[in-house]
């Protein structure tokens, strides 16, 4: 099968914390099990504010969630599937990155990975990537986009931006 490789994508201009969490929210909601979402970006661009804001959109009851910055992964189970938040930061080869568990997971899990450029040839290509960036007028906004090349996430996100 062919698949389509031309990226595409979405900006978005994020004027508040608010806004963050109301992407992440509507992002989460059509998000599968088997889906991996990619969070890049600078330390303090707002990725674990992101997932964290997801991932309590998807829980049934409120639980905290952590950074995973020091456990690496973090999993938490939802009603269709399991739901694992990875924080890369801290690996220095991609072979730990297997024995996370974390590609078995890419199967059957949504999966939020942060430092996603630790993953190497590991990247999954149906992944939906995030990239935030901090806005250097305005300390309290950002900057996102998505971006994709996988055809899954095209009709999923049409009307994303409305």
């Amino acid at each position: 099968m062919t698949q389509n490789t031309k990226s595409r994508c979405i900006p978005f201009d994020l004027g508040s914390g608010d806004e963050t969490t109301e992407l992440a929210h509507r992002i989460a909601r059509m998000l599968n099990p088997g889906d991996v979402v990619l969070l890049e970006g600078p330390i303090g661009a707002g990725k674990t504010h992101f997932a964290r804001s997801l991932i309590q959109s998807l829980l049934t009851e409120p639980e905290d969630v952590p950074s995973p910055t020091f456990t690496l992964v973090q999993i938490y189970e939802l009603a269709t599937c399991d739901l694992w938040h990875a924080d890369l930061y801290r690996l220095s080869h991609v072979d730990e990155v297997e024995e996370l568990g974390l590609i078995a997971a890419f199967e059957d899990a949504i999966c939020l990975v942060e430092w996603p450029e630790k993953l190497g040839d590991l990247r999954p290509e149906t992944a939906l990537t995030l990239r935030l960036s901090l806005d250097a007028r305005d300390e309290n906004a950002r900057h996102a986009e998505l971006e994709w090349t996988s055809g899954i996430w095209d009709d999923r996100l049409r009307g994303l931006r409305e």
